[in-house]
């Protein structure tokens, strides 16, 4: 039995809901990259890496591959990057209107008047 598409899809973004594997998600868009690489530019211990990493194969997010004695991982489809393109505008777009909003919110009273200027 299949579970439906939008449960299917709720996992999935519950698989990028964690920063070390948005950050993974980020570094490998520039193409494949090796353990190695990947712990150099994260901040964390190599096994919590590798935990996260197997999280992202296991959901099919990475794939990953040997290139002699390093393990190599790579996005499995182009479309990861789009997503995290979207995320990006999608962030961008929330916070400028939240920006606005705590600007309009900073320039009325409590009541939602405008305030009296200080002179």
């Amino acid at each position: 039995m299949s579970v439906p598409l939008y449960q299917a899809k709720a996992e999935m973004f519950r698989t990028l809901g964690h920063p070390v594997r948005i950050r993974v998600l980020e570094l490998l868009q520039d193409g494949p990259k090796p353990v190695r690489d990947l712990l150099a530019e994260i901040d964390v211990e190599a096994s919590n890496l590798s935990q996260q990493l197997a999280v992202l194969r296991r959901a099919g997010i990475v794939t990953s591959f040997r290139d002699g004695a390093a393990v190599m991982y790579m996005l499995s489809t182009p479309d990861v990057a789009d997503l995290l393109a979207a995320g990006r505008r999608i962030l961008g777009s929330v916070l400028t209107d939240r920006d606005g909003l705590l600007v309009e919110l900073r320039a009325t009273g409590p009541t939602g008047t405008p305030r009296a200027r200080s002179r």
